[in-house]
C-alpha cells in the first residue's frame, strides 16, 4: 500500500513538472535557510564549550556607582587577586590574574612573528583546560617561561622541537618555551590566545605594575581576573561571599563608589554580555532568538507555498478523490496518500537543501564571521535532519491532505462540485502572511543599514584620511621621536608625526580626582586621559573651538591641558581657557592650565556620546606613533619610505601599522554582520514568496483561460486583462504592507533604543519597502498575466 502511495505521488510530480519544481525549489530554499540558521545557533550556543570546566569558569567583574548611575566593568585592582585567593579561597579552585589580551612580537634569532597573547598566573592552563601537546600544565611555574600554541610554535620553529628554546618577547623579555598547546578553536573567547607568558614576568617588566602591587592600590583598575569556582559551591554562593571584597579594603573616600564584586560565568560571556545600570540586559542572545524566528518564518513561507499550490489545484484532483471514495477508499487512506506526496516532495527538497547549504556555507561563513562546517559524520545531525524532514512534511502537507480528503464524491462525480466563494480565502490569507514576514524583514534590514550609515557619517572631530598608527611594542621605539620625525619628513613620506598614550580609535586610560573652580563637591569625576606629544593636533587635524594648541614656544605647556567639548560641558565652565585644573591630592597633587578646547574627537563607540577627555603633554607615557601621510604621494610610496626609515632606526622590531579609518570601520563589524545576514534572509524570503506567487498566478491564468478568451473576443485589450489578473495579488501585498509596517516599526524602534546615538525611522523606509514589494509582485505576476492575455482566443474557445 505504501509503495503504491509513493508510486502515485511520483507520477503526479513528473506529470506536473512546473508545479513540482516550484514546490521542491521553494521548500529546499526554506529548509536550507533553516539549516544555516540552525548551524549558526548551534555554533553560538556551543561557544566556549571547548573548555572542560566551562560551566564553572567566570570572569571577576564589578559594579561601581558614580553620579547616581551604576557602571559595570571587567577592569580590576591588582590586590584583589591575592585577596580572593587568601580570604575567599574556599569559594575558588583557581584564581588567575591576567593582562589584557594584546599584540606582541616574538623573535627567535632572525625569525620574528607578531602574535596575540596574555600574561597569566600559573594556573591558567588548568583553568582553561588547554590540550597540551608538549610539556605540562606546570610550564608557567618558571618565571622566564612561555607556552606557545601549536601554530605559533610552527611559525617560529617549523618542524624543530620547540621545548627549551629561548625566545624574546617585545625585544625586552627572554623566555624559555616550556610547553605547546593545541590551538584553541574559533568558537571560543580565547581563540586568539596564541601564547601565555607568566604573570610574574609581566609584573617585573613594567614599573607601573610594580607600583600597583602595593596593598593600598585598590583605586587602580587595570587588570583582569579569571576564576574557577570550587567543586562544592555555585556562582550564587560565591557571589555572596565576595560581593564586598573590594569595598571592605578601599580608602574611605572611595567607598562612595559602592564597589560590588561578582562573577560573570563563561556561559554568559558570549550571549549575555550587556549591562545597563547594574542590570544584565542581554546581548547576542537577542540575535539568537531573532534569527531562530527568522528561520522558522522562512520555512513557514516555503510550507505556505506548498499548501497554496496544493489547494489551488484541488479542482483538478477532485474527480480523483471522488472516484477513490466511490470505490471504497476511506478518508484516512486519502490522507495517507496526500501525506506520502508531501513527504516525497519534502524528501527531495531536503536532499536539495543539503546541497544548497554545502554550496552556500563558505559565503555564509564570510558574512557571519564564522567557521561552521557540515557535520556529515554526526548521527545527531542525521537524526535531527530526518526528524526535521518528517516534521516539515507533516506541516506542509497537513492542510492539503485534510482539505482534499474532505470532498464529497457525489458532488464531484455529478459535476456539481465547486470550490465555493471562500475557497480561495485561506490561500489569500497565507499569501498575506508570506508578504507580511517578507516586508517586515525588508524594513528591518533597511533600518539596520540606515543606523550603520548614520553612525559612520557622524562627525568625528578629526581627519582620518591618511592617518596611520604604529604601536610601540618594544623599548627600542622610545627616544626616537625627533630622529624619526626628521628622517620621515626629509623622505617626503609624511606631513606630520606625533605620539599618544592611546590609539586614535580607543581610550586606554580613565582617571578621576580632577577639581576645578565651582566644582560640585558631590560630583564624581571620570575623564578619559590621553597623553600626547607636540604636533598631535596637526597630525590628526583636531578642530579648535577656543584657545590654542600645544606649542614648543611655551615651555609652560608641560603643565597645560586641552579639553574636548564634552569635558567643558561636564565641568560646567563658561570660559574654560585659562582655568586652573587640579589633579590629585597631597604629594601627588598637580595643577594644569587649560589652553584650548577642541571639538569632540570620536575615539570609542560610534553609538555612544563622546566621553569627557583631557589631553596632556608627555613624551614618556606614550604607546602609539601617529603618522599623517603625504597626500601628494600614493599611500604605497609613503609606506615604503616609512618602512625604510623604521628599519634603519628600529631594526629589532617588525614594521607593522594600522590605518585609522580601517580600525574605526571595525567598530561597525557586529551591526554590519547582522545587516548582511538580515539582507540575505530577507532576499530569500522574498524569493520564496515570489516563487509561490508565480505558481499561483500560473494556476489562476490557466483556470481563467476561457474567460480571457471570451473577453478578448469582446474587445478587451492586453492592459485591461493584465490589470484583471494582477489586481487581486496587488491587493494582498497592500494588506500585507499595512500589517508589516506597524509591526516592523515597533520591533525596530525598540532595537534602536539601545543606541544613545541613533537614527530616526523615516517614512521613506516604509515607502521604499512597500514600493519594492509591489514592484516585485507585479514583475512576478505580470509574466503569467501577459502570457495569458496574449494567448490566441481561438485556441481556448475552439472546444466551446
Amino acid at each position: 500500500m505504501i509503495r503504491n502511495y509513493f508510486k502515485i505521488a511520483l507520477r503526479n510530480l513528473v506529470k506536473h513538472k512546473g508545479y513540482s519544481a516550484i514546490n521542491i525549489g521553494g521548500l529546499a530554499t526554506g529548509m536550507a535557510v533553516a539549516m544555516l540558521i540552525g548551524l549558526w545557533i548551534y555554533d553560538e550556543l556551543s561557544f566556549n564549550k571547548y573548555h572542560k570546566n566551562y560551566d564553572r569558569i567566570a570572569q571577576v567583574m564589578q559594579h561601581q556607582t558614580s553620579n547616581g548611575k551604576i557602571y559595570t566593568g571587567t577592569a580590576m585592582p591588582f590586590p584583589l587577586g591575592k585577596e580572593l585567593q587568601n580570604r575567599y579561597g574556599h569559594s575558588f579552585k583557581y584564581v588567575v590574574m591576567s593582562s589584557w589580551e594584546g599584540s606582541h612580537f616574538l623573535s627567535l634569532g632572525e625569525k620574528k612573528v607578531t602574535k596575540t597573547g596574555n600574561f597569566m598566573d600559573v594556573d591558567a592552563p588548568r583553568l582553561l583546560s588547554l590540550h597540551m601537546l608538549k610539556g605540562t600544565y606546570d610550564g608557567l611555574k618558571e618565571p622566564n617561561s612561555i607556552l606557545l600554541s601549536e601554530s605559533t610554535a610552527r611559525a617560529l620553529l617549523g618542524d624543530r622541537d620547540p621545548l627549551n628554546q629561548l625566545i624574546r618577547i617585545d625585544n625586552k623579555m627572554d623566555a624559555k618555551i616550556t610547553g605547546v598547546y593545541e590551538d584553541i578553536p574559533f568558537n571560543a573567547q580565547f581563540r586568539d590566545l596564541t601564547f601565555i607568558a607568566p604573570w610574574a614576568l609581566y609584573v617585573t617588566s613594567e614599573n607601573w605594575i610594580k607600583r600597583d602591587r602595593d596593598e593600598s592600590r585598590w583605586d587602580d583598575n587595570s587588570f583582569q581576573i579569571f576564576a574557577q569556582i570550587a567543586d562544592k559551591t555555585d556562582f550564587e554562593a560565591a557571589n555572596r561571599h565576595i560581593i564586598h571584597s573590594k569595598l571592605n579594603r578601599v580608602a574611605p573616600e572611595d567607598k562612595k563608589y559602592k564597589a560590588e564584586i561578582f562573577l560573570h560565568p563563561m556561559s554568559d560571556w558570549r550571549l549575555r554580555s550587556n549591562w545597563e545600570n547594574g542590570v544584565q540586559t542581554g546581548g547576542l542572545i537577542e540575535y539568537v532568538w531573532l534569527f531562530g524566528f527568522i528561520g522558522l518564518f522562512v520555512l513557514l513561507l516555503a510550507c505556505i507555498n506548498f499548501m497554496n499550490l496544493s489547494t489551488a489545484r484541488s479542482e483538478k484532483r477532485a474527480k480523483e478523490v471522488g472516484i477513490r471514495k466511490a470505490v471504497g477508499s476511506v478518508r484516512s487512506q486519502l490522507i495517507s496518500q496526500f501525506f506520502s506526496e508531501s513527504l516525497l516532495v519534502v524528501t527531495c527538497a531536503f536532499v536539495l537543501a543539503l546541497g544548497l547549504v554545502w554550496l552556500v556555507l563558505p559565503l555564509f561563513n564570510e558574512m557571519a564571521a564564522k567557521r561552521i562546517t557540515m557535520v556529515w559524520s554526526s548521527p545527531q545531525f542525521w537524526l535531527i535532519g530526518i526528524g526535521f524532514t518528517l516534521f516539515t512534511g507533516f506541516i506542509a502537507g497537513s492542510y492539503p491532505a485534510l482539505y482534499l480528503s474532505s470532498f464529497q464524491p457525489v458532488k464531484v462525480l455529478k459535476g456539481t462540485f465547486r470550490a465555493g466563494r471562500f475557497a480561495a480565502l485561506p490561500r489569500k490569507i497565507l499569501v498575506v502572511v508570506q508578504f507580511t514576514v517578507s516586508l517586515a524583514l525588508i524594513i528591518g534590514t533597511i533600518i539596520v543599514y540606515n543606523q550603520i550609515q548614520y553612525s559612520k557619517n557622524r562627525p568625528i572631530g578629526y581627519d582620518r584620511a591618511g592617518l596611520v598608527m604604529i604601536q610601540m611594542k618594544s623599548p627600542d621605539f622610545y627616544g626616537k621621536f625627533e630622529v624619526l620625525r626628521t628622517d620621515l619628513k626629509r623622505a617626503g613620506a609624511i606631513q606630520e608625526l606625533a605620539e599618544s598614550s592611546s590609539p586614535l580609535t580607543g581610550v586606554w586610560s580613565n582617571n578621576g580626582g580632577f577639581h576645578w573652580p565651582g566644582k560640585d563637591p558631590n560630583l564624581d569625576t571620570d575623564f578619559a586621559t590621553i597623553w600626547v606629544t607636540h604636533d598631535f593636533g596637526k597630525t590628526v587635524g583636531w578642530q579648535f573651538k577656543d584657545g590654542r594648541d600645544f606649542s614648543r614656544d611655551f615651555t609652560s605647556d608641560s603643565s597645560s591641558v586641552v579639553l574636548n567639548e564634552a569635558a567643558v560641558k561636564f565641568m560646567g565652565i563658561k570660559n574654560p581657557v585659562g582655568t586652573i585644573i587640579r589633579w590629585g591630592e597631597g604629594k601627588n597633587r598637580e595643577e594644569f592650565k587649560v589652553v584650548g578646547v577642541i571639538k569632540d574627537m570620536l575615539m570609542q563607540s560610534p553609538y555612544e556620546p563622546v566621553k569627557q577627555t583631557v589631553y596632556m603633554l608627555d613624551y614618556d607615557n606614550v604607546n602609539w606613533i601617529n603618522l599623517k601621510l603625504n597626500p601628494s604621494r600614493s599611500a604605497a610610496e609613503c609606506l615604503t619610505a616609512i618602512e625604510a626609515v623604521f628599519k634603519k632606526h628600529i631594526p629589532s622590531a617588525p614594521f607593522e601599522y594600522e590605518f585609522a579609518d580601517v580600525e574605526f570601520g571595525k567598530k561597525f563589524a557586529a551591526e554590519e554582520r547582522v545587516g548582511k545576514l538580515a539582507t540575505f534572509f530577507a532576499g530569500l524570503a522574498i524569493f520564496i514568496s515570489c516563487l509561490g506567487l508565480f505558481g499561483l498566478a500560473s494556476f489562476v491564468a490557466e483556470q481563467r483561460t476561457k474567460e480571457i478568451g471570451i473577453r478578448k473576443v469582446l474587445g478587451a485589450n492586453v492592459l485591461s486583462l493584465w490589470s484583471l489578473l494582477s489586481k487581486d495579488f496587488v491587493m494582498l501585498v497592500v494588506i500585507a504592507f499595512c500589517i508589516a509596517t506597524p509591526t516592523a516599526w515597533y520591533f525596530m524602534n525598540n532595537w534602536l533604543q539601545k543606541y544613545d546615538y541613533r537614527s530616526e525611522i523615516g517614512w521613506w523606509v516604509f515607502a521604499v519597502s512597500g514600493a519594492g514589494a509591489l514592484l516585485v509582485t507585479l514583475l512576478t505576476v505580470s509574466f503569467q498575466s501577459i502570457k495569458a492575455a496574449l494567448t490566441n482566443p481561438v485556441r481556448s474557445l475552439r472546444s466551446e
